[in-house]
């Protein structure tokens, strides 16, 4: 029997039977016995919480707690036993070794608590929360008192998301105030996490938890509403407006774009696909609106610009849409599709290039066109689809870090757009996919220029090396060999490779209509020249004639195959082919 249970049948026992005791002192002697069982009873729940909180340390060690219920329950547990404590004291702490917990009686004319790692006895490391007076102020009513929770965990067992991201010496604070929620405070909670290593390779990033946000784990880790500030370099200060459990998230670090670099790459990329977007709109109007037969050239010239435009419109769009989730991810999933088809009719571009350049007889593809665009645009569509299901947490809100001077600047130091969030995702399906397109049309643009030396030096044809300088660069630009321009991205020249991939693909429809105006001047000239010299057959022929047409150089007449003109069969006819529509 219970030692409360006892006592009362005690006093039932000599309080009513015939051995009365006197009144007065029986009376004295269950008071006394009530007091005493009470301060058993308020160490009770203390005692409670310690033991759980051991055992969560030691389970979480030997992994008795498989699965994300088992470690949201966990957690939730801890949060109800420590708010069924009642004490005296302004304060009470509760400690083992992986785990410590604090508890702050609030009033209505709270001032503001700062609570550091001092406080604490089994602290690892230092740390510190500052709590502002606004925390109180819209929740407490009249002569109210709230419970602040603070619950310091030296381990992230219980706070691993889907990504196993690595976390600042595995420390996670976390606050919460007792049947309230805390959001949106205008001043801000300040959270510091100190630490003694140089941690220069890596991107330091304040994060809270925030809970069903992960597809394995019951929670991830999210920058919402939170800045980070790097005090000095062995202090990281997060400002936060709202409570819940803090850490900070390391990854290792990317190369590092300053303010000062960031605003006119900005303005270019801006700009360039502004530009670019009307330029190659003006293209596709202007083919419209001739109504000449097209060709399969043509078609895939149309293509591309269409995926140019689809391109330079989603990236103009991802910044804007970073704050609403569901449409952050359906734009960046557009994003990653409209770069994808780009880069697969840049090579579709090289490989019609080599079918003109190389394989010009005996050949034939039904429906030519027809299967290129199931390639150009379904091809993308697949990857983009798979990922979407194998994994939906790939795209959404995605931070650029930006290296600020001012290291106290508590200004937001990190551009934000809407892209891929996985980093192997982004290296194989946008930087190696981006690596085999161009390496493919930088194979087949050395070719046809060999070609060419061996068909100069066999047929003795007139070399014009600015004209041919021109051609060539025309001919790189619209197989997007600038791309090539991503894998110089390290230290001694990252200043120059950034404004010209920059300038290059920002203005890449742009250059389009160039080679498209330039193509199209040429093919005047052409028609020009071939009347005239119809005109001159009819009677005697100068060749040191001052009115004489301008010929083209060698290797403008070997890429004029490259110009709208088809693809040739066995007997010579150009292929009429189904075009994809809205081309």
């Amino acid at each position: 029997m219970s030692q409360t249970g006892s006592l009362q049948v005690w006093c039932q026992h000599w309080g009513g039977g015939p051995m009365m005791l006197p009144r007065m002192t029986f009376l004295i002697l269950c008071l006394l016995a009530d007091w005493g069982l009470a301060g058993i009873d308020s160490h009770r729940p203390i005692e409670d919480v310690k033991r759980y909180m051991n055992y969560l340390e030691t389970n979480s060690f030997s992994r008795k707690l498989v699965n994300l219920q088992d470690e949201q329950r966990a957690i939730h547990t801890l949060e109800i036993k420590l708010k069924e404590i009642v004490f005296h004291t302004k304060n009470v702490t509760i400690e083992v070794d992986k785990i410590q917990a604090l508890v702050y009686k609030l009033t209505c004319n709270f001032t503001g608590l700062t609570i550091n790692s001092s406080y604490l006895e089994k602290a690892k490391t230092k740390h510190s929360m500052q709590f502002p007076s606004e925390l109180t102020r819209h929740t407490c009513k009249a002569n109210q008192t709230m419970q602040l929770i603070c619950i310091y965990f030296n381990m992230n067992r219980f706070f691993q998301d889907d990504d196993k991201s690595l976390l600042l010496n595995n420390n996670i604070l976390g606050a919460s105030l007792v049947n309230h929620s805390v959001s949106n405070l205008k001043q801000y909670v300040n959270i510091s996490f100190w630490h003694n290593e140089s941690l220069d390779r890596y991107d330091l990033t304040c994060v809270f938890w925030k809970e069903g946000a992960g597809k394995t784990s019951w929670g991830a880790w999210s920058s919402e509403g939170c800045k980070t500030v790097l005090v000095g370099p062995y202090q990281v200060l997060c400002h936060c407006d709202h409570l819940t459990y803090f850490a900070v998230l390391m990854k290792l670090s990317s190369t590092k774009i300053s303010k000062e670099l960031l605003d006119p790459l900005n303005y270019i990329s801006i700009v360039g696909c502004s530009l670019s977007t009307v330029a190659s709109l003006f293209t596709i109007l202007f083919q419209l609106y001739s109504r000449k037969k097209s060709d399969s050239t043509t078609h895939i010239h149309m293509n591309l610009h269409v995926s140019v435009i689809l391109l330079n419109v989603t990236f103009l769009l991802s910044p804007f849409l970073t704050s609403l989730s569901v449409g952050c991810v359906a734009i960046a999933a557009l994003l990653h599709y409209s770069l994808l088809s780009c880069l697969t009719w840049m090579a579709i571009e090289g490989f019609n290039l080599y079918m003109l350049l190389v394989r010009v007889y005996n050949i034939y593809i039904r429906r030519y066109i027809l299967k290129l665009c199931v390639l150009g645009w379904g091809l993308p569509a697949i990857i983009v689809v798979l990922l979407l299901l194998v994994k939906n947490s790939a795209y959404g809100y995605y931070e650029i870090q930006i290296q600020n001077s001012l290291q106290n600047d508590t200004s937001p130091q990190n551009a934000s757009m809407c892209w891929i969030k996985s980093r192997e995702i982004h290296w194989v399906f946008v930087m190696g996919y981006a690596g085999v397109t161009t390496l493919f049309n930088l194979v087949v643009l050395i070719w046809a220029v060999k070609m060419l030396r061996g068909l100069h030096s066999r047929e003795k044809w007139e070399s014009r090396p600015c004209q041919d300088i021109t051609t060539v660069l025309g001919v790189s630009v619209l197989l997007g060999i600038t791309w090539t321009l991503a894998f110089f991205s390290f230290h001694p020249i990252l200043l120059p490779q950034l404004f010209l991939f920059t300038i290059f693909n920002s203005f890449y429809g742009f250059f389009l209509f160039l080679w498209f105006c330039a193509q199209k001047r040429r093919s005047n000239l052409k028609a020009e020249t071939s009347s005239s010299s119809q005109m001159t057959r009819t009677g005697p022929q100068n060749h040191n004639s001052p009115n004489r047409s301008p010929q083209p150089s060698s290797l403008t007449r070997f890429f004029s195959r490259f110009c709208p003109q088809g693809t040739r069969h066995q007997d010579g006819e150009v292929e009429k082919d189904m075009e994809c529509p809205g081309t």
